[in-house]
């Protein structure tokens, strides 16, 4: 497991930014973290190093945001107002998951996965937590293909 502390959104941003510039196509990034702890700020750098110039926001109400016009598509989840599986499910999200056409990043994965990340493609799992105002101790590790 890799640990990075992150002392500014700025530097949130900036690691998303280089995940997507690797990101290839059937990636899975689930991210779990408290609200308010850079999440979709972590996407939105994501987006830009996928080429995305559009805004980005958290799929809160949506459920779920699509951006086709960068390097490959995104998929952006957001699993908040749903419990388990079976939500996920009769909202129609399982088509984005396990094995996406483009990069899938999943906000509140925990409430598909579970605690134990089965095998699912490739994954990155992300843990986020607050340490301060503005400082983040973001843990990941990448499983599957």
């Amino acid at each position: 497991m890799v640990t990075l502390i992150s002392n500014s959104a700025e530097e949130t941003f900036a690691l998303g930014e280089d995940w997507g510039r690797e990101a290839q196509p059937g990636w899975l990034v689930g991210l779990s973290g408290d609200l308010g702890a850079g999440k979709t700020q972590l996407v939105k750098g994501l987006a830009r190093g996928l080429g995305l110039d559009q805004r980005i926001s958290s799929p809160t109400f949506a459920l779920v945001n699509e951006y086709a016009v960068g390097r490959l598509p995104l998929f952006h989840l957001d699993l908040y107002r749903l419990d388990n599986r079976d939500q996920i499910s009769a909202a129609g999200l399982e088509t984005y998951l396990p094995h996406p056409a483009g990069v899938t990043v999943v906000e509140w994965i925990e409430r598909w996965l579970g605690e134990a990340a089965p095998a699912i493609g490739r994954l990155r799992r992300v843990w986020i937590e607050t340490l301060g105002e503005h400082t983040r101790r973001i843990r990941y590790e990448d499983s599957g293909h």
